[in-house]
């Protein structure tokens, strides 16, 4: 079963959907806040796990971040780092006001951008009771120091210096800038681009996973919040609470959750999905499984009555 929901997240209106088991019959269920990659929305990835999550017995909430989606916001498209950890802790406190939730068995997972926004929430917020990440990323490392961490630093400074005068024109009346995510016409770029550049472009370009509301761009000045956020600077903080951070063996994020692990206190899981790309774990049966398998068994644990 699912159902339309709204909560506040500093004044703002998110818009979600609360997945929950359709043989529930009463009583106060586990629940998993689930947040989605950046460019993305809640119908997508999201929606894929918050289904699996539910047949296993859990409430599994999924919403669009403010400025994005269905969420109020303006400017439309604002990635920000801070409101997006805010978002995922708006929405712990929303399902704390549920009677068919128990306060005291949530959880978390983050997707992609979100493996990262979701560790970094709940860094500080002890009501998130177990933490999951799936293909996560730092999206502050990668606007730095580029994926692999091979960007000129001269590339950041120049955006910076954009992002600076973005803000003065706006002030002055113009329109925020909007930079897109993956670009529509792509074909150059995609014979010589990564295999990471290719499948997302795939997932989000194309009927596989195209949303939409989804990957409309991003405004450009985001990256002067998003370079000061360092999503796991911190996440030993999230000890002695549970760690699980699943990523596949051929993603080239896959060196995030590594050093993430690395620098997480006890108890921490690091799983590697053989085979697996980043993007493969968004929607790909094989992996997704497997990954749902881990999760289940993680929140099962973790979240039990």
């Amino acid at each position: 079963m699912k159902a339309s929901v709204t909560f506040p997240s500093n004044h703002l209106a998110i818009a979600g959907i609360l997945f929950t088991p359709d043989d529930h019959a009463g009583g106060r269920l586990p629940a998993v806040v689930i947040s989605h990659p950046g460019g993305g929305v809640k119908e997508q990835s999201p929606s894929i796990y918050a289904a699996r999550l539910a047949g296993a017995g859990f409430a599994a909430l999924v919403f669009d971040a403010a400025h994005q989606g269905e969420s109020e916001g303006e400017p439309r498209g604002l990635e920000n780092p801070f409101q997006r950890a805010e978002d995922i802790k708006s929405a712990v406190t929303y399902l704390t006001t549920r009677d068919d939730i128990d306060p005291d068995r949530i959880g978390a997972l983050g997707i992609c951008a979100s493996g990262g926004y979701v560790p970094y929430a709940a860094q500080t917020d002890h009501r998130i009771k177990s933490v999951a990440t799936v293909s996560a990323g730092d999206l502050g490392s990668v606007f730095r120091e580029g994926l692999g961490r091979t960007q000129d630093p001269a590339v950041l400074q120049a955006m910076l210096d954009q992002a600076g005068a973005l803000r003065t024109a706006e002030a002055h009346g113009a329109a925020p800038r909007l930079e897109a995510w993956i670009p529509e016409n792509a074909e150059e770029l995609l014979e010589t681009a990564t295999r990471q550049f290719r499948e997302t472009y795939e997932f989000y370009r194309t009927p596989r996973g195209y949303h939409p509301r989804a990957n409309q761009g991003w405004v450009l000045r985001s990256i002067d919040l998003i370079a000061q956020y360092d999503s796991y600077a911190m996440i030993r903080l999230i000890s002695p609470r549970p760690l699980l951070m699943i990523a596949g063996s051929e993603a080239e994020t896959a060196y995030f959750s590594r050093e993430a692990i690395e620098r997480a206190a006890e108890p921490k899981r690091l799983v590697i999905i053989d085979g697996a790309s980043h993007i493969d774990l968004y929607d790909r049966d094989e992996y997704v499984t497997l990954a749902v398998a881990e999760l289940t068994a993680f929140f099962g644990k973790h979240l039990a009555g």
